[in-house]
């Protein structure tokens, strides 16, 4: 990917700086920014980044600023909306557990790509990359055994394809579910491969770990913050895939290019907050589809798809005004 000094790697964190965080303000062509929230440390710094204190964040007029909850994960978009108008042309989000490797990149947003039938429902791209009984958290518990949730390389046919979204992977301990670390919690190391894309109406969940938006997309970068922490990112991948099929963009898997250093978990709480997850997956993506219009642009979109989540009840109706204030900030 062309490196462009504008590109932002945003992260959010409460610990005092991290070795992720360090290496990642070190990448020439990318710049870090960090949003704060109430429990980081005041005196928090890496040479090179931009920190966003509480105390930044409630004097920067940003709409999103007053209405985000303090010590929540999603403070982070308030990162989002700083490069965006300092005029990033790409956003990575990540964490500050992710060590990025010393090749850490992601693949050209255009080109030509092994790319899977369209229509294949959900699949688990994980089992492209290893061999391991692993899956993505947010995949569809029924699915994790099932052979039609499985990609076959040999299926893959090279085609040209406009990348929306480029999701990394993660060695050491990667993105899984609570239900996979209470049962078996083996580390996983990937094997490299060949970037993979997925045709439209083939789903696999992202995360927010080692993710590359593209600008036309960037109001797809939008975390709900009134769903449960474990749902949060999952929602916001399983929304924005058919926004993506119905704008032309596809969605790219790409090889494992940080090591996760995973800070504690309690994963039985985190079984409970990921409950959402298990049950909602594929209404979700049946009520996005149903709700866009494919003559409509990306924020329009957007919002039709959070006032059917709405609707049926996956998402509270306090979500829509803090999605309102995020398209005025991201200049939707």
């Amino acid at each position: 990917m062309e490196q462009n000094p504008r590109n932002a790697i945003v992260i959010t964190t409460i610990f005092p700086p991290t070795e992720a965080a360090r290496k990642f303000s070190q990448l020439p062509g990318w710049h870090l920014v960090v949003a704060g929230d109430r429990k980081t440390p005041a005196d928090w710094s890496v040479p090179g980044c931009t920190f966003l204190s509480a105390a930044d964040q409630e004097a920067s007029g940003y709409h999103i600023a007053a209405q985000l909850p303090w010590n929540h994960y999603c403070r982070k978009m308030i990162g989002y909306v700083h490069a965006i108008k300092a005029g990033a042309g790409v956003i990575v989000d990540t964490d500050d557990d992710n060590v990025p490797k010393r090749d850490w990149s992601f693949p050209e947003f255009d080109g030509e790509f092994a790319t899977s039938d369209d229509g294949l429902g959900f699949v688990n791209v994980y089992k492209l990359y290893t061999d391991m009984h692993i899956w993505p958290r947010g995949f569809p518990l029924q699915l994790i055994t099932s052979d039609s949730a499985r990609l076959d390389r040999e299926k893959l046919k090279p085609a040209n394809a406009r990348v929306g979204i480029w999701q990394g992977l993660a060695d050491g301990d990667p993105d899984v579910d609570a239900i996979y670390r209470l049962t078996d919690n083996t580390p996983c190391n990937f094997n490299d491969g060949p970037p993979v894309v997925l045709g439209s109406g083939t789903i696999c969940p992202f995360n927010s770990q080692n993710t590359a938006y593209r600008r036309e997309l960037f109001p797809l970068l939008y975390m709900p913050a009134h769903v449960t922490f474990r749902f949060t990112d999952i929602l916001r991948g399983l929304v924005a895939q058919p926004i993506l099929w119905a704008a032309g963009f596809r969605l790219g898997f790409t090889r494992a290019t940080v090591v996760q250093e995973r800070n504690p978990h309690d994963y039985l709480k985190d079984f409970q907050s990921e409950i959402p997850c298990y049950l909602h997956a594929a209404a979700v993506i049946e009520a996005v589809k149903s709700a866009i219009d494919p003559a409509s642009g990306i924020s329009d979109n957007l919002h039709r798809a959070y006032r059917e989540l709405v609707r049926l009840g996956i998402v509270p109706d306090k979500e829509m005004p803090l999605l309102e204030a995020w398209l005025r900030d991201a200049g939707a």
